[in-house]
């Protein structure tokens, strides 16, 4: 049986740049900043993909409102309601909702959120758990703004394939790390993501996100070398909308500029213009000239879009127009995926899938890797029909 919980503010403030959603004066702000939620958007993506699979109604078990009843009749699944919660939702309600799920029967409790909405899920398995049964298992449909734990699925689509073969008894499970960062450090550049739980998640190559992998500081040179490729080809009169990351950091600190952590800072002809911009002063910046995304890779998970950095969203994409990336990582990042795809997740498969084939990825000073780049979103549709292969438990 099919469990959903939603996160309702999941991810409300990556759009907004603040890098979180943890928190109510982060999501006020957020709100003020013109985001939008997406969790349900993203949940009902999920459940559509379950729906073609099976190819006919099925029940699922949830909580009521924006928790995951309107997710699913969105869906045009049918929802079965199992606990009734505030308007105002906290992460004590995710706890109650997953504890009201498994002891209603779900056999996988699909979660929309992100890492802190994960912590709260995985609280709400032990709950249940320790009575001595057996632990259920859960799956995460990427919505938040931080995603290091390796318990979501690339996409929420991809997430309902996975979800759709485990109904139909085809996917192994293993025990899977839940990480979360501490956002008040992270804003103040502390990156430190640390272990909160454990819990089974149903896995599938390339639909199961891996972990993030850290960039060791033996990498420092190679992240310097790839830095001094992209200086090089940096043009006068263009906007470059530096995106997360410590190598995007390299970057404008090389530039002799300052750069938020967590931020995506627009920078023209040496100066920045715009810190930390939210996704509707992006569009205004790129209204204003000529303009491109420099973004690097999540190590180990091989994203580029849709990890952390929502505020290059797709609407921000399109703008951008025919070459909207300028892709800079050290080679290892490339070589430490063992040939798997760089993936991109920005809640648009049309744009996804234009940004799908390959990209130059910059690695070095006159070096540079032609590099597969795929759109999970568009993958999962047709895999949803051919997967069913082990043992649900």
């Amino acid at each position: 049986m099919l469990g959903l919980v939603v996160n309702p503010v999941a991810g409300v403030g990556g759009p907004a740049g603040l890098g979180g959603s943890d928190g109510a004066a982060a999501q006020a702000g957020a709100v003020e900043r013109g985001a939008q939620p997406r969790a349900g958007e993203r949940a009902r993506c999920a459940l559509e993909l379950v729906r073609e699979a099976i190819g006919g109604p099925l029940e699922v078990l949830t909580a009521a409102g924006p928790m995951g009843e309107e997710a699913v009749r969105a869906a045009r699944l049918v929802p079965r309601i199992v606990v009734r919660l505030g308007a105002a939702t906290s992460a004590a309600d995710t706890v109650a909702a997953v504890r009201a799920l498994v002891e209603a029967g779900a056999t996988l409790v699909l979660f929309a959120g992100g890492d802190g909405t994960a912590r709260d899920v995985a609280r709400g398995l032990d709950a249940v758990g320790a009575g001595g049964g057996a632990r259920v298992a859960a799956l995460g449909i990427p919505a938040g703004v931080k995603m290091y734990s390796p318990v979501f699925a690339v996409s929420p689509r991809a997430a309902g394939a996975l979800a759709a073969a485990w109904l139909d008894g085809g996917l192994p499970v293993e025990e899977r790390e839940v990480l979360d960062l501490d956002e008040d450090a992270l804003r103040l550049g502390r990156v430190e993501p640390r272990l909160h739980a454990a819990m089974p998640v149903p896995v599938r190559q390339g639909r199961t996100q891996a972990r993030k992998a850290a960039t060791p500081a033996s990498e420092a040179a190679a992240v310097s070398a790839a830095v001094d490729g992209v200086l090089r080809l940096l043009r006068p009169g263009v906007r470059y909308l530096l995106g997360p990351g410590g190598t995007t950091a390299e970057l404008a600190r090389r530039l002799g500029l300052p750069k938020t952590r967590l931020g995506v800072d627009v920078v023209l002809d040496g100066r920045v213009v715009r810190a930390a911009a939210s996704e509707s002063e992006l569009l205004d910046e790129v209204a204003a000239g000529p303009a491109r995304a420099v973004v690097s890779i999540i190590g180990g998970q091989g994203f580029l879009l849709g990890r952390g950095n929502q505020q290059l969203s797709a609407r921000v994409l399109r703008a951008l127009g025919e070459e909207p990336l300028l892709v800079v990582a050290p080679e290892q990042k490339l070589v430490e995926l063992g040939g798997q795809p760089l993936l991109v997740d920005t809640g648009d498969p049309v744009v996804d899938r234009a940004l799908a084939g390959l990209v130059r990825v910059v690695t070095g000073p006159g070096t540079s890797s032609i590099y597969p780049v795929n759109a999970p979103d568009a993958e999962a549709s047709s895999a949803s029909r051919t997967e069913g292969e082990g043992h649900a438990p």
